[in-house]
């Protein structure tokens, strides 16, 4: 799958135009006003599994391009945010629960969205507080087994993960009894 970055016609530190150079091998946007070379890099997204016994915690999105759809709960980290903390956060945002975040579980670039690229670390979680209440871009949040996950699914890479965690990682995501 061939993916275009979006295209930027003026520079955001002195608002002069953009232009395409070839710097070391690269098509790069470069100022022409104040000859600032400007990077078009993925965005970082945060996930965080929780396990109850052998079953996973997935959320429905609520609206938007995958509304409908299963994912793991996840979401972007924010400028000069810790990607643990954002993930921590984002966790809590979505599904109502304070999770404790632990080891990372998978890095993955998300190529399903070309207008969009993502590189997702995904975390094991164990739940230390909070009530399951979906939020924000969620609309309802439910344990699956692993070896079953809800479909359709938004994001393929979730299945990659999945797949991980069948393969023997599952081990490493703490238990969370949640009622």
């Amino acid at each position: 799958m061939s993916c275009k970055p979006p295209s930027f016609h003026f520079c955001p530190c002195c608002g002069g135009p953009l232009e395409t150079k070839l710097i070391k091998g690269h098509d790069r946007l470069v100022c022409r006003d104040c000859g600032k070379v400007h990077y078009v890099n993925p965005a970082v997204g945060v996930a965080v599994v929780v396990r109850r016994g052998s079953d996973i915690l997935w959320g429905r999105r609520a609206g938007g391009k995958y509304a409908g759809a299963w994912c793991l709960p996840c979401g972007y980290v924010e400028w000069g945010e810790d990607v643990r903390a954002a993930a921590a956060r984002e966790f809590q945002e979505e599904t109502g629960l304070v999770v404790e975040v632990g080891e990372i579980l998978a890095v993955h670039s998300n190529f399903h969205d070309p207008a969009r690229l993502t590189v997702g670390i995904w975390f094991a979680g164990r739940v230390v507080g909070g009530k399951l209440a979906p939020a924000d871009d969620l609309k309802e949040a439910a344990f699956f087994p692993l070896d079953h996950p809800p479909q359709p699914l938004a994001f393929p890479t979730d299945l990659l993960v999945v797949e991980e965690l069948r393969q023997g990682k599952a081990r490493d995501v703490p238990d969370s009894p949640i009622p």
